[in-house]
């Protein structure tokens, strides 16, 4: 019996300079019109042509400033400096296509519930069903300081917080029913008793309602997470819909793949309804050494700052001024308060106990082409890989990352997907037009997400 399941596409974008990879803006092929619509709406094409089923915008609300306490040398390296909002970017692309699902970031710890439930309600019905929230707890100092805090919010608090965040988001986008609108010019705009105060107190949060956007055309957006550490795999297996994840290899992946889905079951719900994508990157050339050169040539791109600048932002710590070959002691490592995944990550891969700074820079992949599975050659080797991750529950799609934009992209459709259409897959066509249909998903229901 074949197997009915498709990979799930989706792209890693950035309302920014570069991509996920900084040094991509030098990358000779990528387009330098990052202010304008035009770049973002042509990557939207481009994408939807591929039949991608989502484009996803990672984001911080802070550049990386950390290192060295200065902000100079990632400007002048553009390392991640320029971050749009994302909302805005999301709906640009969203006017440009008709099917490909839009997914952007937004943050539990510096928004406001109802801000974060009205502004992806919006952009849900502005581009006709197609939205996904990113929640993320967000990780480094300077976005606290961004926004009028000294320090940031502990980690596991953090996620105590997001998952009454949750309640609240999810809380107010149901208290309009779906049929709610009546629009009679003559008679009623609405059923009055079809809208419903949230009258939220909790022990973080308190909103009243009533909210002040309709049921959306799939219901709700999409709800995507990508926790790497032990609390964040539990808030994911919780509530997302999507789930991103960093892996280091197949094995890793199909560990990794299996662990979360449990955690999903665990948590009364429907494992088959869950996405796993890992990131990666892919290479691909008509020949091997095509592929090869143009490896070469974007892995050219990285420089070390670029490497010093990303971790100290991810970590909350400035490597700077830490010699590259002392180890850190157990208790610096406690006290890192970013991503605990990304040191977790460093701690396993390095085999070390008490990582030193260069450990970091080699084993956390931070900014240069280590950071996540390559896959590289033929349309029929990158092919063979995607397929053979996919089939052996290593994943259930992946988040295609790029060193150039949007050429990156630009192969991978011309080459790489009718190959993997060629062996059933990977999607010929969309499903439907709201992401939920795309993604094989039910419409949301009202309370459904209730345990």
């Amino acid at each position: 019996m074949s197997d009915p399941r498709q990979i799930t596409m989706i792209a890693f974008m950035q309302a920014q300079n570069c991509s996920n990879y900084t040094g991509s803006w030098r990358h000779p092929s990528s387009h330098s019109d990052f202010l304008t619509p035009a770049y973002f709406q042509r990557m939207a094409r481009v994408l939807e042509e591929g039949k991608f089923h989502v484009a996803f915008f990672d984001d911080r609300l802070a550049m990386p400033d950390r290192y060295k306490n200065d902000h100079v040398e990632a400007v002048e390296g553009g390392v991640r400096v320029v971050k749009l909002d994302v909302t805005t970017i999301m709906t640009v692309m969203g006017l440009a296509s008709t099917k490909l699902g839009i997914g952007g970031t937004g943050s539990t710890t510096y928004f406001e519930p109802f801000h974060i439930a009205r502004a992806w309600g919006t952009v849900d019905h502005m581009i006709g069903g197609r939205a996904a929230w990113n929640v993320v707890t967000s990780v480094n100092d300077g976005e606290a300081l961004n926004f009028g805090r000294d320090t940031h919010v502990d980690h596991d608090h953090r996620y105590d917080m997001a998952d009454e965040f949750m309640e609240v988001v999810l809380g107010h986008w149901d208290t309009w029913e779906p049929d709610a609108l009546i629009v009679d010019k003559e008679g009623r705009f609405a059923d009055g008793k079809k809208v419903h105060r949230l009258d939220h107190k909790g022990r973080y949060y308190q909103s009243r309602g009533p909210f002040t956007v309709p049921w959306t055309p799939q219901g709700r957006p999409v709800i995507i997470q990508a926790g790497q550490s032990g609390r964040g795999k539990q808030f994911a297996a919780r509530w997302a819909e999507l789930i991103f994840c960093s892996v280091r290899n197949i094995e890793h992946a199909k560990a990794n793949y299996a662990e979360v889905k449990g955690a999903i079951a665990a948590a009364g719900r429907d494992p088959e309804k869950v996405v796993i994508a890992p990131a990666c990157y892919v290479f691909v050339g008509e020949t091997r050494a095509m592929a090869e050169e143009k490896f070469a040539i974007s892995d050219s791109l990285a420089r070390p700052i670029d490497t010093l600048a990303l971790l100290s932002e991810a970590i909350n710590f400035d490597f700077g001024s830490k010699p590259m070959d002392e180890p850190f002691s157990d208790q610096e490592l406690a006290q890192l308060t970013g991503m605990h995944g990304m040191r977790d990550r460093v701690i396993a891969n390095s085999g070390k106990k008490n990582p030193t700074t260069r450990d970091f820079v080699e084993h956390s992949g931070r900014g240069r082409l280590r950071e996540a599975p390559i896959f590289k050659g033929t349309p029929k080797d990158v092919a063979d890989e995607m397929e053979a991750w996919f089939k052996d529950r290593a994943c259930d799609g992946y988040v295609l990352a790029t060193t150039e934009m949007p050429g990156g992209y630009e192969d991978f459709v011309r080459l790489v997907v009718p190959e993997l259409q060629r062996r059933g897959v990977y999607q010929k066509d969309y499903r439907g037009t709201t992401l939920r249909e795309n993604l094989g998903l039910p419409m949301a229901r009202r309370g459904d997400w209730r345990k």
